[in-house]
């Protein structure tokens, strides 16, 4: 009998001090929240959550899965985007930054959410930006 995997960590929301000291900034609305993601070799995710919704996943480490979603690459604001057309508007669905320090790549993406959680995940995207 193979020995179980140990279980995920539990989700933690990060405070406003460990949220500053990310190796990224992020604007957050009053009711979002960033948690602990799972840590890997040299590498971490975050979640960004409303209530228990996901709406952003934040990876930083050495080499992120970029790009997830298919779409136009874009590049802009010192950032590789994909950008898709959903109902008639442009989606920005994730984006990729590349440093010379570590974390190499820091990559976010928007889950898969709908509507105002939708709008709502592309607006905080948008305001990722490496420290």
């Amino acid at each position: 009998m193979e020995p179980a995997e140990p279980p995920p960590p539990p989700v933690t929301v990060l405070t406003p001090a460990a949220v500053a000291a990310l190796p990224f900034s992020v604007e957050l609305p009053a009711d979002v929240s960033v948690t602990t993601g799972r840590p890997g070799p040299n590498f971490t995710v975050w979640t960004i959550r409303r209530g228990e919704r996901s709406l952003v996943m934040i990876y930083a480490g050495p080499v992120s899965q970029f790009p997830i979603y298919s779409g136009q690459m874009v590049e802009a604001g010192g950032r590789t985007s994909i950008v898709a057309e959903e109902e008639g508007r442009r989606v920005a669905l994730e984006h990729l930054f590349t440093r010379t320090t570590a974390p190499q790549e820091i990559h976010a993406w928007i889950t898969s959410v709908e509507g105002e959680d939708r709008l709502l995940a592309e607006r905080i995207a948008q305001t990722i930006d490496p420290r």
